[in-house]
């Protein structure tokens, strides 16, 4: 098994990445507490279990997908344990065709590696490239688990501070759908 570090409630000592520092700077900024895990690195949904357990949440998992044209771009959050259908998120979002986006995209866009991805990193889209959809059941949760950006930090929060608050900062208005 993977380390996992102790819960932590500051920021790390140094940053590991830009997309880091930025996503540390706007939840001190913005008040939004959390609390955090250091680990060895981490790429899987399996491997979150310890991560899970240490910090009493669960994972979501978030996925970077865009269209054959790869003109539109997504930022998918679902529960981490639940399979991903292309034509259930195809339909419930009512674009035909998506794909896993490029990795090298997902890191020109986003600012993370894959096994990184984040909702944290819509900081970086100051474009507003990207659409944010979250499943409906990951949105209804007390608590959300996701990285820091980075294969080696886990943060917990409130799914309300992330929807209500870090989102509409980083302007990008979630869209909630039954997938």
């Amino acid at each position: 098994m993977s380390y996992v570090s102790e819960v932590r409630t500051d920021a790390p000592a140094r940053y590991r990445s830009p997309l880091q520092q930025r996503v540390y700077e706007t939840l001190a900024a913005l008040a939004i507490p959390f609390e955090r895990v250091e680990t060895d690195e981490i790429v899987t949904m399996e491997d979150c279990a310890a991560v899970n357990e240490r910090l009493q949440m669960r994972m979501v998992k978030t996925l970077f997908l865009c269209s054959r044209k790869r003109d539109a771009h997504y930022l998918f959050i679902t529960a981490g344990d639940k399979p991903f259908r292309t034509r259930a998120f195809d339909r419930a979002l009512g674009v035909s065709r998506v794909s896993f986006a490029p990795a090298e995209e997902m890191e020109a866009m986003l600012g993370t590696r894959v096994g990184a991805a984040t909702v944290l990193s819509v900081l970086l889209d100051g474009e507003k490239r990207v659409q944010v959809v979250f499943d409906r059941a990951v949105a209804e949760e007390e608590w959300y688990g996701c990285s820091d950006g980075t294969t080696t930090g886990y943060l917990k929060l409130r799914t309300e501070d992330v929807l209500r608050v870090f989102l509409p900062f980083a302007g990008h208005e979630p869209v909630l759908a039954e997938v």
